[in-house]
Order: structure tokens, then sequence, then C-alpha cells
């Protein structure tokens, strides 16, 4: 997961209650699912320790980056749902605030509820050992403060990251000094090609990603019934520092056993699932099982809705069945990143075996209607899991959804195309919308037209007819006023965290037009230092503005005093490649990288960093100067609802 969005106040956005039709889809719901099944309910509050009165963080500026309390005035925990709420995911937030510190079983306690994932701590013979320290460092620190409140003063000897994802590494500094890191005091964990793609996530594709985590997480919209609800994987994401320390020590094949402070810790790496780089951990002497975000109580993303590379469905339960096969007959407890435990044998591999069988089922059929010569959408119109999986509360869709999953699953086997020639070379949005206007007598009749399916309850066809209408006549104040209402009723019905939070950000910018305040960035200070000469070469490449560069000819070097290394850089073809240092460059730019990290932060300037001696061009510096004037910076408020 992504998110660079400064949490700034949203405007009060005008919103409408549930028609009928929405009432009457949630109340079938309360009618198909096993309500009455209060299991998890008792997991989610066994163990309680401590929580605190109220649940507010804030940054040493006092800027609030984590705040349960809006959410806690209208979740409450008997509450009926209300009617601008689907049922199920009513049943999801009323779990997820159920926060404060945990014990899980002998020695290992989770702080959860928050941030968006849990922090677990593991206690060693003198420390800590904390696994996943969660997305800010002030939130961390916020849980490691509760730790030490109720269980005593210890250090921290150990951290371990469970996977690439930011939410599980950027709030480490909240709870280790980087200097203890490096004086061998505190050991980091990760498994293998973590810190690649911890960085590479948030920086190639970074900026659009961060755009669209915006409608995923709901991070604009109030909290309230008509609005922000929770994300499924938890409430929200926090809104802190993000914070980076790399590993010290890499897990590079499973089964690899650590101890550390006396705690024996069996990792299998699982690469490729959740995440491009994760693994589980085993604890021998507690028969515990970690599952890092490989299992949590609901379906998760085959393509997450922010946007990422397609995962692999199958990849994905071969692993759970390896860890079914490995541990599943010892393990007494089960633990994991987002989420509440499971105890006792027979439940953990119950529950390991439907989550395993979700995934299979989902790839399987996915597939196998495929096959049958069916596309994205028809197969997502048509899969249905087996009511041993749909009636089980941590396979339903809260984050993840069965559509959507399904769609991915064709995307990896069969990409964009989906075989009809009508489809090869279509028209771009604007252009079929006109068409598609122009063809139905006009957006005044298309408008009175949808308003009759719009009373029907045909909201998803309302909102394929008005996209129509506001992407040919963006400034048609019907069309986007009824887009607007059919995406909050698809909001109120949604089970999906996610798809609530897209659906009622839609309507949002519909009705108040796009946010354009300043965001924190896509990647963080840490991430950015991070980054190796490689991966920012990659990154000026993508910057770089084809049709603006197009028959120019550059040839560059940079010499990265404290690297010892030069990289050169060509501009031909309209195309950026980097490498080797360039023979005969046009220009040189000498200078450490810390240097051109803090220009890349926006800390200092290319000239400021010239004056003051901290950098040096040896060649024609004009040939550095159009370098960069061919370089785009990307907007972040792009309009994604309207053209």
């Amino acid at each position: 997961m992504a998110s660079g969005v400064a949490l700034a106040q949203s405007p009060p956005a005008p919103t409408k209650p549930a028609t009928a039709a929405t009432r009457a889809a949630n109340q079938k719901l309360l009618q198909q699912l096993p309500f009455a099944d209060r299991r998890d309910f008792d997991d989610a509050t066994r163990g309680l320790v401590d929580r605190p009165a109220t649940l507010t963080i804030r940054d040493p500026n006092g800027k609030i980056v984590w705040n349960l309390e809006p959410y806690r005035q209208f979740i409450t925990p008997d509450a009926p749902a209300p009617d601008t709420v689907n049922p199920s995911l009513w049943r999801n937030a009323q779990l997820n605030l159920q926060y404060g510190l945990f014990r899980v079983t002998d020695d290992i306690y989770q702080v959860r509820g928050y941030d968006l994932a849990n922090i677990s701590f593991i206690r060693g013979k003198t420390g800590w050992i904390v696994f996943d320290p969660l997305q800010s460092a002030e939130t961390a620190k916020a849980a490691y403060d509760l730790v030490t409140k109720n269980l005593g003063k210890l250090p921290v000897v150990a951290v371990v990251y469970s996977h690439s994802h930011v939410d599980h590494y950027g709030g480490v500094r909240g709870i280790v000094d980087e200097a203890d890191v490096k004086a061998g005091k505190v050991k980091i964990f990760a498994p293998e090609g973590f810190l690649e793609h911890a960085i590479s996530e948030n920086v190639i594709a970074g900026n659009a990603m961060s755009r669209r985590a915006v409608f995923m997480y709901g991070t604009l919209l109030p909290r309230n019934a008509q609005g922000g609800v929770n994300a499924g994987l938890g409430q929200t994401t926090s809104q802190g520092t993000v914070t980076l320390i790399p590993p010290t020590d890499t897990i590079a094949k499973s089964g690899e056993t650590v101890t550390v402070d006396g705690v024996t810790m069996v990792f299998q790496l699982t690469p490729g699932t959740e995440a491009p780089a994760e693994m589980n951990t085993w604890f021998p002497q507690w028969n515990a099982l970690w599952m890092a975000e490989n299992t949590t109580n609901t379906m998760h993303n085959i393509l997450t809705l922010r946007g990422a590379q397609v995962r692999d469905a199958q990849r994905w339960a071969s692993y759970l069945d390896e860890t079914i096969g490995l541990w599943g007959d010892k393990a007494t407890v089960k633990f994991q990143s987002h989420h509440w435990p499971k105890w006792g044998n027979a439940e953990v591999l119950d529950y390991l075996r439907k989550q395993r069988d979700v995934y299979k089922y989902l790839h399987d059929q996915s597939v196998n209607l495929m096959n049958h010569g069916e596309t994205g959408p028809e197969i997502a119109e048509e899969i249905a899991l087996p009511p041993e999986l749909e009636n089980n509360w941590p396979t339903r869709g809260y984050y993840g959804t069965l559509r959507h999953n399904s769609r991915a699953v064709y995307q990896r086997y069969m990409g964009w195309y989906d075989g009809n020639p009508a489809n090869l070379n279509p028209l771009t949005p604007v252009e079929v919308a006109k068409k598609y206007v122009e063809y139905m007598g006009g957006s005044g009749a298309m408008v009175s037209r949808a308003r009759k399916d719009f009373d029907a309850g045909n909201y998803r066809w309302v909102a394929e007819a008005m996209k129509q209408a506001v992407f040919a006549e963006p400034d048609n104040t019907q069309a986007k006023a009824l887009l607007a209402d059919a995406f909050e009723q698809m909001g109120y019905q949604a089970e999906s965290g996610p798809w609530r939070s897209v659906y009622l950000q839609g309507a949002f910018e519909l009705r108040n037009g796009v946010p354009n305040f300043k965001t924190a960035g896509a990647a963080s200070a840490d991430v950015i230092r991070a980054m190796p000469p490689e991966m920012l070469f990659d990154y000026l490449s993508v910057r770089l503005n084809g049709p603006r560069a197009a028959g120019k000819k550059l040839a560059l070097n940079f010499d990265f005093s404290d690297l010892g290394k030069v990289y050169g850089v060509r501009v031909e073809n309209g195309v950026m490649n980097h490498g080797g240092a360039v023979q005969r460059p046009d220009a040189t730019l000498k200078l450490p990288k810390a240097t051109l990290d803090t220009i890349q932060l926006g800390q200092t300037t290319m000239e400021k960093a010239i004056a003051s001696g901290d950098a040096s061009i040896s060649g024609d510096p004009a040939a550095l100067k159009q370098f960069m004037s061919l370089l785009d910076s990307f907007p972040f408020w792009f309009n994604i609802v309207t053209p």
C-alpha cells in the first residue's frame, strides 16, 4: 500500500440518505449472512490488557496523525448498521475498533487499532522483538509507550519487516534509533528483495498510486455514517512521518532459523503473494504462527484498487498449502499484521484451509470461465463462491472482492484486450462519451432516462450512462449531480471498505471539485535516501518528456563523490538510457548522492548546491540545464471522475 497524502480538513459535502433500493439491498444481506455468529467478537476482545479511554495521536508539532474518536462517536459495539452502511462492513468496522494492547499468548502481545496495521511485540530474555512497526513513527511510538506502561521498560532488540508495504515498516524510527542499528544493538530482519520492492513501489508509479489511494482509503471523507466507515483491513491509514531503516539481515530461503534474545524464529518465504517480498514466521516455543499479511480476516486483493502489479492467486494458495503442511498440525494460535488472532488448533487449521481455498477457487474458476470464452466483466458477473466460503466471515470481501479479483486473474493471463476486435483500438473516453450522447439524443434525454433508472435502483447503469454524459460535457451540472447520487448509493451498499471509499470519494469530487491542497509526496525522505542510483535514474527516465526530448542528443555523467562511482546518462531518440560513465560527456555533475537526495526532497535546488560548493559542473553547464528542462513534474490532483 502507498499513500502520500497529507490529511486536510475536507469541506462539508452535501450527502443524501439511503434510497429504498439501498435499504432493501442492505436488509437482504442481514438475512443472508450468519450475523448470530459472534466468535469474531470474542477473539477480537480476548486478552485485552489495556486501552486508553480515547485515541488521538499527534506529531511533535501538534498535527493529528491518527484519530479513532470520530469513528467511535458513531460506530459503537452494539449499534445496528445505519441504512447508509452495508451491515457486513459495519460488523467489520465494529471489530476493527477493538483497539489497545492485547496478549496473544505467553510473551506475545499486539497493539491493534493504532494504525491500519497491527504492531506485534515478542518478549525475549532482555527486550522486545517487534514485528511490523506500523506506517508512521508517531503511531509506532505511541504503541511502544502503551506496551512500556503496562509491561515495563524494555529495549527493542530486533525488528522484523514481514513484507515490503509501507504500513509494515514506515514507523520504525518511532521505536528504534538508527545509531543502535548501526552499532549492532538492534537487528532488522526482512525477506529477500524487501528493500528493492519497498522503494520501487513508492517511486516509479508512486504519484498515480498515491492519487488513487485517496479514493481507496477514503482519506478525505468525513467520518460518519454517510462517509468513511473503514478500509476493511483497519480503519484507514495514518498520516504521520513515514520512515525506513534498511535491514541488517536478509532471509534468503524458507526454513531459515534464527534465534534472537532467546526467541527462535523459523521463516517461510512467500514471494509474489500479498507482496513481492513477504514471509511468515513460526515460533516453535509457543506453537504460534505469524501469517504476515498472507491471511487476514478478509479476502485480500489480487489487484489493489490504488494500482499495483497483479498478484498470483494460484501461487498465494500454494504457499498457504505449504504453511499448512509445515505447521498446520502444530499451531495453537495464529496472528497476523491486520485484524485479530485465532486460537485452538482445529480452529486455526480450518481458518487456514478456507483462506487457501478462497484464493484457489478464485483462480481456478476465473480461469475455467476464461477458457469458456468469458471476458473479465462477464467472469466477474458470473463467478460465485460455494456456500462454505461465501458464509465464512474471514473470506468475505471487506478489502479485496470476488468481482474485482476475478477480473485481475483474467488480466494476469490475458491482459487488457478481451479479444473483441472492436476493443482493439478504441476511441478515448471523451470521444466515446460524445458519440454516446449524440446517439442517445443529447445529454438532456440521457439525464431524463437515467433519473428513471435511478428511481428503480439501477445505480450501476446510471453510473455507466452518466459517466458518458459527464465526459462529453464536463460542466453539465445535472449529469454530475446524478452520477454523484448513483456513486453514493453504490457506496452505501458496498461491503468492501475500499469500494465504499472509492464511490463516496467519486461523489465528493463530482460535488465539490478536485482538492488542491499540498500533498506530502509519494515517497518519504528515508525512501529517497535509500534509493540506489540505478533506481533514481529509472525514475528520471520516466519523468523525461519524450515528445519534448525528440531530436535532442545529450550525454552527461553523474559523479557521486561519496560512492566513488560515475553513472552515464544519454538522451537520444526521445528516451533516456543510463549505465556506465560516458567517455566524452557534454557535462559532468559531481556531487554526493546525499546532496542529490536533498534536491529531490525539495530541501535545496541544483543552483544553490552549486553555489555552496556541494556540487560542481565541468563541461557545458547548458547541457545539464537542458536535461533538467526535459523532466516533467507530475501533478498529484489529476482528474479521475471527470475528464
